[in-house]
């Protein structure tokens, strides 16, 4: 009863409302910080792997990178086709001339007519990075409304890879409002069943905002060390929400539980300090385990994975925070209120309210059934369950998810489809990069010459840009067009023409020349790849952590190994259901998607370290209320069954919110998140009500007092065998 959760715990219990003003405070002060500093996003270089990024690192150094481009398609609305030719030809005109005047823009190519003649198409080069060319959409888009008022018989309609980053995230923005809107409603509701009050149904979620709040403020001043690729937010609300309200669930169940057992014979104080030296330490070590998981995420060396990583754990952590600091303050406030009220009754001579405990509710000791008579049998069956659900693993698919998989509710990709079917030489274009010593410029140029006539005979190439070389004429470029979509097998096929067969017979003769080839579809092949190569590593240390910090938890390795055992299984099973779903077209109108054949290059590991941390938080709380009452002397077989028994109502409860909140991702419109947020979703079902009902008893149920090895825990005396039952709470006997 002295542990640094216990202590922290008792000054907020003494100083409620200092806690609960300094708390405020502190969310105050983060968010003025974050707004003070900004947010310091990712740049272009920031994105850069395999040999696209290395091809792309050559191309910047010379000056030659690709620069982002609008397109803009001008057609008539109706009327003769001779005049509105001649319209367009004047908008392409004046168009071209307005975008020229613009500051953001570096160039404007001549007006291209499509092999009907019924379209114009003016490409628009920008100044910058590609990261910051949606923030100069609007200028031109103002110049593109403006000549379109001018010639009202005329459709102009842009589109280009800097309008359509733009359209995604204002997607994302309406998607993450959309959620919150189904999420917050659903999590309310399932707190009003759990406690029966509205008051205590509010606090977790009025804790978890503010977490949520506190935490984007500091996730702002964290992108000056690691830098945000616009994905910080969206995790800080999936992941804040659900540890959020789950930490303060615990929490609170356990204040709850004490306060039935006690029947008014312990203050408001003395019970929260009893919930801070259970549920508080196991809060801690869950979001200990959590942030411990999540930080192998930085060894995959991608600044998406690093942004996803830095939002959790400054999340998770602001979560545990706020359940040391706040929430005992709020309880003993409300707690005391709740005491005046029964002195109140109590005066006037009416019956006192009596809080209930549901910890060991007949429904849950039927559901322990099967496990506690017939052990072996509902392992092996649960395991099967999980391990036939696994089984379309075996035909995961996974690919970069390119800009072709985005929804068509976004105006710009409509354009952009017309675009790819009017102009299919635009599709896609390779950028082949050389960097050799100046001398040898020449060579390279021939070299690439060579390149682009070769490509000329290859029916998967479109035609080629004249050579362009750097002014210190170390740097050269060429750039191939490819009349097919960026995700089809036929641009995959071009790349591999290119980079096993083109490049090392001509500029890999040039002696010393580094040469690589970039572009969109270089990318979508080498991002993956790069992932590959990094994920046995990153699994590696994930399942190392979570030995780690179960085992120390416990003080027993073979409780270890059953956690790493049982994230692999409830992991490996929500992975299998996720490519039975996505990578198949029977659940599309269901869900609302296309399907791409093909899962999304980042949601596996994605999941993976996610689960791990997320499944601690039921394996920890679970099983330190087994422990407790083997420590107090309770027989193993029987702290087994009481503690899950007593745990089962509040992780259902916690799996619920984690579960409304992760599925309410399935509903936004970006592929990849909807990916996500089915799997986790899946994962939590499937950890919540199945590994931790049915597999995880029977398993300790089987091992006995092997459970705990190899401390002395399970070897302590039992009442069974000292003919004593101990009646207090687990952690008054500590």
């Amino acid at each position: 009863m002295n542990s640094f959760t216990v202590r922290v715990a008792r000054w907020s219990a003494r100083h409620p409302w200092r806690a609960i003003v300094g708390w405020l405070v502190f969310v105050a002060l983060c968010l003025g910080a974050g707004s003070a500093v900004g947010t310091n996003g990712a740049t272009t270089a920031d994105y850069r792997v395999g040999e696209a990024g290395r091809a792309e690192a050559m191309a910047a150094e010379g000056h030659l990178e690709r620069r982002p481009t609008e397109q803009v398609l001008i057609s008539s609305r109706s009327g003769p086709p001779d005049r509105a030719s001649a319209d367009a030809d004047a908008a392409a005109k004046e168009l071209s001339a307005r975008m020229r005047r613009l500051p953001e823009v570096a160039g404007v190519a001549a007006p291209l007519l499509s092999r009907d003649h019924r379209i114009t198409m003016v490409e628009v080069a920008l100044r910058g990075e590609e990261r910051d060319a949606k923030d100069k959409v609007d200028a031109l888009a103002a110049q593109t409304r403006a000549v379109s008022e001018a010639y009202p018989g005329l459709q102009l309609r842009e589109t280009g890879s800097p309008s359509i980053s733009k359209g995604v995230d204002q997607q994302r923005g309406d998607d993450l409002a959309l959620s919150e809107e189904l999420t917050l409603p659903v999590t309310l509701i399932t707190l009003l069943v759990a406690f029966g009050s509205v008051t205590m149904a509010a606090v977790p979620l009025l804790i978890a905002l503010s977490a949520i709040a506190a935490a984007v403020g500091l996730s702002m001043v964290a992108s000056h060390i690691s830098p945000d690729a616009g994905v910080g937010t969206n995790v800080i609300l999936m992941i804040g929400l659900a540890v959020g309200v789950d930490y303060t669930l615990f929490y609170l169940k356990r204040e709850r539980e004490e306060r039935a057992r006690s029947a008014g014979r312990l203050s408001s104080r003395a019970l929260v300090e009893l919930a801070a030296a259970t549920s508080g330490r196991a809060v801690v070590v869950s979001g200990v385990a959590v942030v411990a998981s999540t930080a192998t995420l930085y060894l995959a060396a991608d600044v998406i994975f690093s942004s996803l990583a830095t939002g959790t754990i400054v999340v998770v952590l602001v979560a545990v925070a706020s359940s040391l600091t706040v929430l005992p303050a709020l309880l003993v406030t409300l707690g005391e209120r709740l005491e005046r009220r029964a002195r109140s009754r109590a005066e006037r001579g009416k019956p006192q309210r009596r809080v209930r405990d549901h910890g060991g509710s007949r429904l849950w000791a039927a559901l322990l059934r099967p496990a506690s008579r017939h052990p072996l049998v509902t392992l092996c069956v649960a395991v099967l369950a999980l391990l036939a659900l696994a089984v379309p693993l075996a035909g995961l698919r996974i690919t970069e998810m390119s800009r072709d998989t985005h929804s068509r509710e976004i105006p710009a990709m409509r354009v952009y489809d017309l675009l790819n079917e009017e102009f299919p030489e635009h599709r896609v274009t390779h950028q082949v990069v050389v960097r050799a010593d100046a001398a040898r410029s020449a060579e390279v140029v021939a070299a690439l010459q060579e390149v682009a006539r070769r490509a000329d005979e290859d029916p998967l190439f479109a035609g080629a840009s004249p050579v362009r070389t750097s002014a210190d004429r170390r740097i050269s470029t060429l750039e191939l067009k490819v009349p097919h979509l960026g995700n089809s097998e036929q641009a995959y096929a071009s790349l591999g023409h290119l980079r096993k067969n083109y490049l090392p017979a001509t500029v890999g003769r040039v002696a010393g020349a580094e040469f690589g080839v970039s572009g969109d579809v270089a990318r979508y092949a080498d991002y993956p790849a790069h992932q590959n190569s990094k994920l046995p590593l990153v699994l590696g240390a994930l399942l190392l952590a979570t030995f780690a910090m179960t085992a120390y938890a416990f003080r027993s390795v073979v409780l270890g190994l059953l956690g790493v055992v049982l994230n692999l299984l409830s992991a490996a099973a929500a992975l299998g259901l996720l490519v039975l779903v996505f990578q198949r077209t029977w659940a599309e109108g269901l869900l609302d998607f296309h399907s791409t054949g093909s899962i999304g290059s980042r949601v596996p590991l994605f999941l993976f370290v996610i689960l791990f941390g997320l499944s601690m938080d039921y394996q920890v709380f679970v099983v330190s209320r087994v422990r407790e009452a083997v420590v107090a002397g309770v027989p193993t077989r029987q702290a087994v069954l009481d503690g899950i028994r007593r745990s089962a109502s509040v992780v259902t409860s916690a799996a619920v919110v984690m579960t409304t909140v992760f599925a309410s991702f399935v509903f936004l419109h970006i592929i990849e998140m909807k990916q996500i947020g089915f799997v986790l979703a899946a994962a939590v079902l499937l950890d919540a009500f199945i590994v931790r009902i049915t597999i995880l008893p029977s398993a300790m149920l089987l091992l006995g007092r092997r459970c705990w090895w190899p401390s002395r825990t399970g070897r302590e005396p039992t009442a069974a065998s000292t003919g004593k039952t101990d009646k207090r709470p687990a952690a008054e006997v500590r």
